[in-house]
């Protein structure tokens, strides 16, 4: 299982394309589902797929081609060689939502709506597509040295100097990210007051895994020294968070005394990302989140004091717990992507 027995499927079908088909026809069921939910007209989620889809696949490949030129300058009809590979998942969801927005202004219909309907289904379908990178053999992280670690699906391996040596496998963790960020989408789509909220929650979910499992893999895009996808995540991530806080604290008359605190409370949980391996720099903006908790509630008027320090109490020891374990874990890596994710999971929490 840790190599791949063949790309292709039967008769020359690609693993890869026939699990992004896969993907898409359960985003368009669900979207279906939600369509009624939400009393949209009859076909909306079918007539939306027949745009969406395609402006996702040629926003997919610019994407890519524009992160890529360098491969492309020498000869530029191969930019249409599609079938050669060479797609990016968040060309895909730009061009995706580019399309939602033409199809809304055609069909004189709300535009966050359409978002909203989608928003499970694509994390659903990015879920699935992700699998199409273990038969790609692609999407993959540093070399597992301490054979300990060297197991399928924590693990996979990727040709090398004629052999085979064990890689992170980074698109495995990328899908039961998705997949579990799908199952909140899921739950929380009821419970959302606000046009694009839940696309909002789409993008922080989704966003703060990428940003955090991005860093470990070896063929991300490059915008010079920098990864593309990793930072786009971490502006996806600030804007839904800023939008998501900004529309509830408005429902307060005390507006200006609540967003602040709850600004500052994001803010902290966010910058936890880049000073894992730091554990005094750390434990001060925990405390500085704590004190923004703190802070929120007194401006807000809540009383449950007692309540949302027995949420944060046992998530500083377990941050604590991390740090020391990254100390003394025989590899590192593990311990700290375990400890990154927990990071994105409490930031919608909090």
């Amino acid at each position: 299982m840790s190599i791949p027995y063949s790309r292709t499927f039967l008769f020359g079908i690609p693993w890869y394309s026939l699990l992004i088909v896969l993907g898409v026809i359960c985003a368009i069921w669900l979207a279906e589902k939600e369509e009624k939910r939400l009393g949209l007209p009859k076909d909306t989620a079918v007539d939306i797929a027949l745009v969406v889809v395609p402006c996702g696949i040629v926003g997919a490949r610019l994407y890519y081609v524009l992160m890529s030129w360098h491969q492309f300058a020498h000869n530029p009809i191969s930019v249409l060689y599609v079938w050669q590979g060479g797609i990016a998942i968040y060309g895909g969801v730009i061009g995706g939502v580019i399309g939602a927005w033409v199809y809304a202004r055609v069909k004189k219909q709300h535009f966050l709506p359409l978002l909203d309907i989608l928003a499970p289904g694509l994390l659903l379908a990015q879920a699935i597509g992700r699998w199409g990178n273990y038969f790609n053999m692609e999407a993959y992280g540093p070399v597992i040295e301490n054979p300990v670690f060297q197991f399928f699906p924590l693990g996979v391996q990727i040709p090398a100097q004629g052999g085979y040596e064990w890689h992170m496998a980074t698109f495995f963790y990328e899908s039961l990210w998705n997949l579990f960020g799908f199952i909140a989408l899921w739950r929380l789509r009821k419970s959302q007051r606000h046009e694009g909220n839940l696309f909002c929650w789409y993008m922080l979910i989704y966003g703060s895994g990428r940003f955090v499992i991005e860093q470990l893999r070896q063929d991300s895009l490059m915008i010079g020294s920098l990864r593309a996808s990793q930072y786009l995540s971490l502006i996806l991530c600030a804007v839904a968070a800023f939008v998501l806080l900004w529309r509830a604290c408005r429902l307060d008359r005390s507006f200006w005394r609540c967003f602040p605190p709850c600004l500052l409370v994001a803010a902290t949980a966010m910058a936890r990302w880049f000073v894992l391996g730091n554990m005094a720099w750390y434990m001060l903006l925990v405390v500085t989140m704590l004190g923004g908790v703190i802070w929120a509630m007194k401006a807000c008027g809540t009383g449950h004091r007692t309540t949302t320090t027995a949420f944060l109490m046992p998530l500083i020891v377990w941050d604590v717990l991390c740090l020391r374990l990254a100390d003394a874990c025989p590899y590192e890596p593990f311990v700290q992507l375990l400890h990154a994710l927990v990071c994105s999971l409490t930031i919608p929490v909090l």
